[in-house]
């Protein structure tokens, strides 16, 4: 077993093609570029925690085996967004032969969304003039905030959150490898706020580990400081029955115990509209109006006043 003291995050990251979870069809394609030993520009675009920095590395190491760090530059855009990085840094990496039998070296541009439209423009020419000797792996969340002449110089890959059953497969593999019991109630709670996100999974995990080896639902919650979804569900319900005042005082109970913010909750309670006993044409209109009222949140409104305003459109 290795270092006790390692975060989970980097101690279950996967390390080779095989061990990366819910995106076959990009590893078979990666796969395949690696084999020839030569690929193009690479954008890839998802979900956090899916798997696309631990892409990047596999591919600098099974391209480069045991140069790989002499020829792999891992940058992360949002500390290192501005034109000054895409201008020397970038630029000195790029312009470097390659010490491996592989042509070219690799940088990763981590968070490329996160680089300025000065920025983005300069690694565009970089990315032209220097393609015979460097590659280039960015890595964002939204591609629509990476200009279209860097996509187009791009083979993109678009990464899906994990599914139900490689989440489920992830949290028992960990508790397995780390002697933790874990109840069904408790991964399916992890599944709920992980989000198909398998950093955060690892996080979890970790975190209710560090003080007991037997974890339970409520732990979950208590740790990602999150409502349970009973509780939420019951603030609905009164609101829905027309008893506003006791809904709005379970809520302001719900939200100091756990220390919500409106928008935690707003998330919450769009979740569990679902689970109501309404038509569905209510279960429309409930959820539009949390669409309304997140925005005048995002917008500086005040969050209580909102979910106040929330629960009365609830209660009518």
């Amino acid at each position: 077993m290795e270092d006790q003291h390692l975060l989970w995050i980097e101690k279950y990251r996967p390390r080779t093609f095989d061990g990366v979870k819910g995106q076959e069809k990009i590893v078979e394609r990666l796969r395949s570029f690696v084999k020839n030993s030569n690929i193009p520009h690479l954008l890839f675009v998802g979900f956090p925690g899916t798997g696309k920095t631990s892409l990047a590395l596999i591919i600098a190491k099974e391209l480069f085996k045991d140069d790989w760090q002499q020829n792999f530059l891992e940058l992360n855009a949002s500390d290192e967004r501005g034109i000054d990085v895409i201008r020397e840094k970038v630029k000195n990496f790029a312009r470097t032969k390659a010490i491996a039998n592989v042509p070219f070296r690799l940088i990763l541009l981590d968070e490329a969304d996160a680089l300025t439209r000065e920025a983005q423009q300069a690694l565009r020419r970089t990315m032209e003039n220097y393609t015979n000797s460097c590659r280039f792996i960015l890595s964002a969340n939204f591609s629509s905030k990476i200009i279209d002449p860097i996509q187009s110089r791009c083979t993109v890959f678009r990464f899906k959150p994990l599914e139900k059953d490689e989440v489920f497969g992830i949290i028992k593999d960990i508790c397995k490898k780390e002697s933790v019991k874990i109840d069904e109630k408790a991964i399916q709670a992890v599944y709920e706020v992980s989000q198909g996100d398998g950093r955060r999974i690892a996080n979890i995990l970790q975190s209710c580990a560090s003080f007991s080896k037997s974890i339970n639902e409520n732990m979950i919650y208590e740790v990602v400081s999150a409502a349970e979804p009973k509780e939420v569900r019951q603030v609905l319900q009164l609101a829905v029955k027309g008893e506003f005042i006791n809904s709005k005082k379970l809520l302001l109970e719900t939200m100091l115990k756990h220390g919500l913010s409106g928008l935690d909750i707003i998330k919450q309670i769009q979740k569990e509209i679902l689970n109501l006993d309404l038509k569905d044409s209510e279960k429309m209109r409930l959820i539009d109006k949390c669409g309304e009222i997140e925005f005048r949140m995002v917008e500086g409104s005040d969050e209580f006043l909102q979910l106040e305003a929330l629960l009365a459109n609830f209660a009518q």
